[in-house]
């Protein structure tokens, strides 16, 4: 199996740093502390320029819960529309609605409005209640790949899920395992799992861009497998 690294990037240095270092894609982003949001234009801009990586871009207008306004959900639109003209390769995002289900309607509009950039259902899905439900309704909105720890704070407490959901998606979508992966414990992740794609910040050291050591160790655990 082809196995693929994501490299979340919470700013331009951490971008960088992951292209150079191996990465087979980015996600784009700002404000770490909010856990993603959508990044500034000129970023978006400079990291195309510099970096031939495929790059998605996340579409998040604040931290928080993942309900949002309608002023909010127009923005998100204005926001795809905007970056699609950037030539960036795919889009992050993820809407719920007042029951923490995902938001049929709302995302299928915006994964036909980023056609035929491909689009990730972000870790939204981690606060809805039947990942089983919540997976055949990411399916039907259009997506192309699901970030999840497994509905739990990371991929080693949720290696269970991440196990049935692998299964149960077959190749209808790609379950990408994200939070808390690392070089240390990728290799258990991908034993557990047999996902396709994995996602990690490579941060470490309380830092707030990827760290080239880690990126690289995280490219060498894969290539084990």
């Amino acid at each position: 199996m082809d196995i693929k690294l994501e490299i979340a990037c919470f700013n331009l240095e951490s971008a960088l740093t992951a292209a150079k270092s191996g990465a087979d894609r980015l996600e784009l982003c700002s404000d770490i502390e909010a856990g993603g949001t959508t990044p500034l234009p000129e970023i978006v801009k400079t990291a195309r320029q510099k970096i031939s990586n495929p790059i998605y871009i996340m579409i998040r207008p604040r931290g928080g819960n993942f309900i949002y306004s309608n002023s909010e959900f127009d923005q998100m639109k204005t926001e795809i529309l905007n970056f699609k003209s950037l030539k960036v390769d795919g889009f992050v995002f993820g809407i719920l609605d007042n029951q923490n289900e995902v938001d049929i309607a709302r995302n299928t509009e915006l994964v036909n409005l980023a056609a035929p950039f491909p689009c990730t259902f972000h870790r939204a899905f981690d606060r809805t209640k039947d990942y089983k439900k919540a997976l055949e309704n990411v399916i039907k909105c259009g997506f192309k790949t699901i970030l999840t720890s497994g509905l739990v704070e990371n991929a080693i407490a949720g290696l269970s899920v991440l196990n049935d959901l692998v299964k149960i998606a077959g190749n209808r979508i790609n379950i990408m395992p994200g939070g808390g992966v690392r070089s240390l414990n990728i290799s258990e992740i991908i034993h557990k799992t047999n996902a396709p794609f994995y996602h990690s910040s490579a941060i470490v050291n309380k830092g707030e861009a990827a760290d080239k050591n880690e990126v690289k160790a995280l490219k060498f655990e894969i290539y084990k497998h």
